[in-house]
C-alpha cells in the first residue's frame, strides 16, 4: 500500500470500531455512536489547529477514544486516584489498539510504536505530537462537553470547578490557549464567567 492507502485503511478501521459504540450522541439532526462522534470532533479540531497534520497525528486523534466504552469508568472505584488509574488504563488500551490497526494496514513498526506513545501521553510537554493531541482533546472538551459536564456535576462547588478549568488550561500549549480564548466568546455566560475567573490568576 502507498502511504495514502495506509492512512485510508487505518482511519476506516478506527471508524468501524467506534461505530460499534452502543451509546449515542446528538450531532445536528443525527444521533451517532458516541465515540465515533468524538473521533470526528477530534479530526475537525486537529485540522483547525494544524493545517497539514501528519498521518500519525490523524490516526492518533481519530483513535483517541477508540473502543473506550469497553473500559467503563464504573469498573474503577470513586475518587481522583482511581479516576487517573482509569485514564491511564484507557490511554494504554487506545495506544495498543491504534498500533494494532496501523500494523494491519501496513505501517512500519516504528510508526505504530510512535502513535502508541502519543496516545499514552507519557511524553506530554516534551513531545510536540503529544502536546498537539492534548490541545485537540481540550478543544473538543471545551466545545462539545464542557456545558453538559457542568450540568451533570452541579453538586461541585465553585473552587472545584476553578481547579478543573485551571488543570485543563495548564495542559494546553500557547496555540491551544489562543484557540480556546476564541472559542470562549461563544460559550454560555456562566461558563465564560467561570473561565475568566479561573484564568484571572494564571495570566491567561
Amino acid at each position: 500500500m502507498s502511504q495514502s492507502d495506509q492512512l485510508t485503511c487505518a482511519l476506516a478501521a478506527i471508524d468501524r470500531a467506534n461505530r460499534e459504540d452502543p451509546n449515542r450522541e446528538q450531532v445536528g439532526e443525527d444521533h451517532l455512536p458516541r465515540e465515533y462522534a468524538y473521533s470526528q470532533h477530534m479530526t475537525r479540531w486537529l485540522f483547525a489547529l494544524e493545517s497539514s497534520p501528519s498521518e500519525r497525528m490523524q490516526i492518533a486523534c481519530r483513535a483517541q477514544h477508540i473502543e473506550r466504552w469497553t473500559l467503563p469508568r464504573k469498573e474503577y472505584p470513586e475518587g481522583r486516584k482511581a479516576y487517573y488509574q482509569w485514564r491511564q488504563a484507557c490511554g494504554r488500551m487506545h495506544g495498543r489498539r491504534a498500533a494494532e490497526v496501523m500494523a494491519g494496514c501496513g505501517y512500519p513498526q516504528d510508526e505504530c510504536d510512535r502513535v502508541e506513545v502519543i496516545l499514552t501521553k507519557r511524553e506530554l510537554r516534551n513531545d510536540a505530537d503529544t502536546q498537539l493531541l492534548e490541545d485537540v482533546a481540550c478543544m473538543v472538551f471545551l466545545e462539545r462537553y464542557f456545558a453538559d459536564f457542568y450540568q451533570e456535576k452541579a453538586d461541585y462547588d465553585r473552587e472545584k470547578w476553578l481547579r478543573i478549568v485551571r488543570r485543563t488550561w495548564g495542559k494546553m500549549s500557547p496555540r491551544g490557549h489562543e484557540a480556546a480564548l476564541k472559542l470562549a466568546g461563544g460559550m454560555p455566560a456562566h461558563l465564560l464567567e467561570l473561565l475568566q475567573e479561573a484564568l484571572a490568576d494564571t495570566g491567561g
